[in-house]
Order: C-alpha cells, then sequence, then structure tokens
C-alpha cells in the first residue's frame, strides 16, 4: 500500500522541479515577491546584494524583532539572526522518517531519495522565517499556549525548549492547521490523535485570510496542485 502511495505523490507532482533548492528560489521571487514578511514574526525583509551574492536580510527593527542571542556560543556574531530562511512548517523528520532511507540515517540519507525530495521541495509547506527562529524551533511540535512575549522581543515567538515545544501567535494558527491537513493527506503523514485534535481548533479559530489564498494559487500554478483545505 505505501508503495503505491508513493508512486502515485511522484507521479502526481512530476511536472514540478522537485528540488528545495529551486523551491527556495521560487518562492522568494515568484511567490513572495509582493509579500516580504516573516511568517512568524511579521518581520519584513528585503533582498540585497553582500560581496556581489544575493541575500535575503531582515529589516532590522526592534518593533517586529529582538535576536535571542546576538552572538554564537562561540563568539561570532548570530548571523542567522539577520537572514530569512524558507521553514518546513510540518518538519522535515514528521514526513520524513516514514521512509525506508530515515531510517538508514535520517535526513542526510534521504538526500536523494526521490519522494524526500518531493515532499521537502514542497512550497505549500514552506515558509519564510528568520533564521535564529527557524533554528529554535527545529522540528519541535506545536503547543496550545499563548506565546509569551519577551523571547525575541516583539515577536509573538516562544521556543519551550525544555518540552520541546513551540508556541505560535493567533493569527497564523489556522495557517498551520491547514498546512499540516494537507501535508498528512499528501503524503501519508500520520498525526497523533492530540495533534490532529489542536490542529482541528487551530482551523476553525483562525479562518483562510486572503494571502493563504493568494499563496496557494501562485503555488497551484507552479507545483500543479493545491491545499485542498484553502477555499
Amino acid at each position: 500500500m505505501n508503495k503505491i502511495i508513493i508512486l502515485l505523490i511522484t507521479i502526481s507532482i512530476s511536472l514540478f522541479a522537485n528540488n528545495f533548492s529551486k523551491s527556495k528560489k521560487i518562492l522568494l521571487k515568484q511567490i513572495y515577491h509582493d509579500n516580504k514578511v516573516s511568517f512568524y514574526c511579521s518581520n519584513p525583509y528585503e533582498i540585497t546584494r553582500v560581496k556581489n551574492k544575493e541575500v535575503t536580510l531582515i529589516v532590522q527593527d526592534d518593533k517586529y524583532y529582538t535576536p535571542r542571542n546576538v552572538f554564537t556560543k562561540k563568539g561570532n556574531e548570530n548571523v542567522r539572526a539577520k537572514r530569512i530562511e524558507w521553514e518546513h512548517i510540518m518538519p522535515a523528520e514528521n514526513f520524513g522518517r516514514h521512509l525506508p532511507c530515515w531510517k538508514e540515517g535520517g535526513r542526510k540519507a534521504c538526500s536523494k531519495d526521490k519522494t524526500f525530495k518531493i515532499m521537502e521541495a514542497d512550497m505549500h509547506n514552506l515558509v519564510p522565517a528568520i533564521g535564529e527562529v527557524n533554528a529554535d524551533r527545529s522540528n519541535f511540535r506545536f503547543g496550545a499556549d499563548l506565546p509569551k512575549k519577551g523571547m525575541y522581543g516583539n515577536c509573538e515567538f516562544e521556543v519551550d525548549f525544555k518540552n520541546k515545544r513551540a508556541y505560535p501567535k493567533q493569527d497564523i494558527r489556522g495557517d498551520i492547521a491547514r498546512i499540516y491537513f494537507y501535508m498528512s493527506d499528501k503524503y501519508n503523514v500520520n498525526l497523533s490523535n492530540q495533534e490532529r485534535k489542536l490542529m482541528e481548533a487551530w482551523n476553525k479559530q483562525d479562518p483562510v485570510d486572503e494571502w493563504e489564498r493568494i499563496k496557494n494559487k501562485r503555488v497551484t500554478k507552479i507545483q500543479g496542485n493545491s491545499n485542498p483545505y484553502i477555499k
């Protein structure tokens, strides 16, 4: 049964360039080109050039976000606190661990697996996030509690490292839920009962907004499939 599902996944997105790097470029230039704000912190960002290389940096303003760590443990500048990265809302571990390659060595072992590459590159599951926030969230599950302000300044996002939970702001919780439902259905990823109930509640509490519809339409046009939970 699993082999049939994997085959269908491969065929259904065969027209899309299943490459994570390509997806990030498309998202930056064709999907989010007129909505340059980070997902968790609503921090504006801009594309610029540093040493003749194109980079995506946040607009540094404490009214949106303040780094948790300005420097790394080694004393170097925390460059991830200044740049935008493309985060998987459903972490790679969640959708990858169902594949045989993951059991052989995690994400690295799956780097050449065709099915994993398609899931990794799926633009419905990717959002712009400040690098430090992306790193801190890691592969933690989302929790039901409201975030306490202060961890990242005015950014309404909190990470509980001890309990491995992340708490996002209210107005993006429905977005997260609809992405989880999409990934679960599309790639046969099981959600725990607790996780599914949480996502069902978030889906009701935070209805689909206009940007979700715009993104869904743009991704559908390029990738060839839509998120049916966005209507």
